[in-house]
């Protein structure tokens, strides 16, 4: 019952409770010293009559008044307490006093409110946390992969301040290895940087229709084309039936594609290499399907491989390198195309990348 529905059925109380309690008075202490006694109604008991029957309506009044307003008082200014006791606790830091309210009045609804807020400060704090937390590991994630190839430049160069590289070949070696290793840092800022831009986002993305069935054919066959010395192949699979139009990035999209190729090319242990991707169409929505004959990847590995910095074990070697950043820029533009992005993998098998972009028509 609402707060304003309580104040008038309380106030029609205050009328009419004492109406009937003077009545039931006067019929009740008429007939227990008029009939019960025999009292003369015209003598002494008329008097006693009066001053008994006069108590007992102030009484009826002190009680009726005080009672619905100790009720009416309890029922706002408890929950009223309650919230106010929240509200210092949440100020305090504490956002673990519940102040949800089973009432169907105006506080009950304010109480609820007030939870639902409560709620939202609550998962924003978690949240506060865990990027706390993820940029403390970023911070250390990137002080370790700078690090290294800095502290092989540092050693190389000092190799050829000390003589060690007495040879022009061996002098010739240093010097390719150092540009490598330099160029290694230089991807890796780079991907750092278009990484904070979309953490930011701060990237601009320029969308239009791209058939993905034209778009797919020709980077398939330009891959098909670089495998081929190593054996590898690369095709693609899809209904030339279908309508693969959707609107994207171009230019992210391309860098979603090539990062994951990179990806897969980088980790597959097979001396024939494939890759298929798989075009499914429906209705509202485009399947890509990236496939791979690697080394797969553990299922306790899987929900992390588009975090930031997440390599798993068998990656962290100097053959294979990376930045961890690939598949996390991945995710961050597909999300940005309001797409979602998946994986299936299983060891010694292959991995497969998924990812989803709304059609347009």
């Amino acid at each position: 019952m609402s707060i304003r529905k309580r104040l008038i059925l309380s106030n029609i109380g205050m009328i009419v409770i004492p109406i009937i309690g003077f009545f039931l008075v006067e019929i009740i202490l008429g007939y227990l010293l008029f009939v019960v006694f025999k009292g003369n109604p015209q003598g002494t008991e008329l008097t006693l009559f009066i001053s008994i029957r006069f108590v007992a309506m102030v009484l009826i009044l002190v009680i009726t008044n005080g009672l619905l307003t100790y009720y009416m008082s309890k029922s706002i200014i408890t929950p009223i307490k309650k919230l106010s006791l929240a509200a210092n606790k949440i100020s305090e830091g504490d956002l673990e006093y519940s102040v949800k309210s089973n009432k169907k009045d105006e506080l009950g609804e304010l109480s609820n409110t007030f939870e639902a807020m409560r709620l939202k400060f609550k998962d924003a704090k978690a949240a506060q946390q865990q990027y706390e937390k993820n940029r403390q590991e970023l911070i250390a994630s990137i002080s370790h992969d700078l690090k290294t190839p800095l502290t092989s430049i540092k050693g190389y160069i000092r190799g050829i301040q000390d003589g060690v590289a007495n040879t022009p070949e061996k002098l010739e070696r240093y010097m390719q290895t150092i540009h490598k290793t330099a160029n290694d840092m230089d991807r890796l800022l780079d991907e750092l940087f278009l990484y904070s831009k979309l953490d930011l986002q701060r990237l601009p993305f320029h969308f239009e229709k791209v058939d993905l069935y034209s778009f797919f054919a020709d980077l398939v066959d330009e891959l098909a084309f670089n495998l081929e010395k190593d054996n590898g192949t690369a095709t693609l699979l899809a209904n030339k039936e279908d309508s693969y139009i959707v609107e994207a990035d171009r230019e992210k999209l391309k860098r979603v594609v090539t990062n994951i190729l990179q990806n897969s090319l980088k980790y597959m242990d097979k001396n024939h290499k494939k890759i298929q991707v798989r075009l499914l169409s429906s209705p509202t929505e485009v399947i890509v399907e990236m496939k791979d004959n690697g080394g797969g990847i553990s299922k306790e590995d899987i929900p992390f491989i588009f975090e930031s910095f997440y390599r798993t074990d068998s990656s962290r070697n100097s053959s294979t390198g990376g930045s961890g950043l690939g598949l996390s820029i991945v995710k961050k533009i597909i999300e940005e195309h309001g797409g979602t992005i998946w994986a299936d993998s299983k060891l010694g098998k292959g991995t497969s990348i998924y990812f989803n972009l709304k059609k347009v028509t």
